[in-house]
């Protein structure tokens, strides 16, 4: 078994997609209507065909009290393993992404930051040095 979808519930589809794509890096997978919304996706550029993000609308009440609830907490909606996190930090500050934790050693071998992903959630990215191929 393995995971194909994970979701992350955002408030609004097009802004999420911009953020993702444009100053993440993600790739767009997939983007089919759904009523008024759309079943959106997006994939790493490094993996196409790995596991898709699911870019959620929190219109579902239930969506938006946890996604508020967890971010009010400081708790990431989401994880993503990258090669060197000051570099990644630096150029997503460059970019104008805000951090709400720069970049820390957590414990040995892991080095995490956390930042607004301007749709409703906070996102680690973090390096575990038995991370392969990040």
């Amino acid at each position: 078994m393995k995971i194909i979808y994970t979701s992350l519930f955002v408030d609004d589809q097009d802004k999420a997609l911009k953020f993702y794509t444009e100053i993440l890096g993600f790739v767009k997978k997939s983007d089919v209507a759904a009523g008024q919304y759309r079943w959106l996706t997006v994939v790493s550029s490094d993996d196409r065909n790995g596991t898709e993000i699911v870019l959620e609308p929190n219109n579902n009440p239930a969506a938006k009290t946890y996604q508020k609830a967890i971010f009010d907490q400081s708790i990431p909606a989401a994880s993503f393993g990258v090669s060197d996190v000051y570099a990644e930090h630096e150029r997503l500050k460059r970019l104008g992404v805000k951090f709400t934790m720069e970049p820390a050693k957590v414990m040995e071998g892991v080095t995490i930051a956390v930042f607004d992903d301007t749709c409703g959630n906070l996102i680690q990215i973090q390096h575990t040095a038995q991370q392969q191929g990040v």
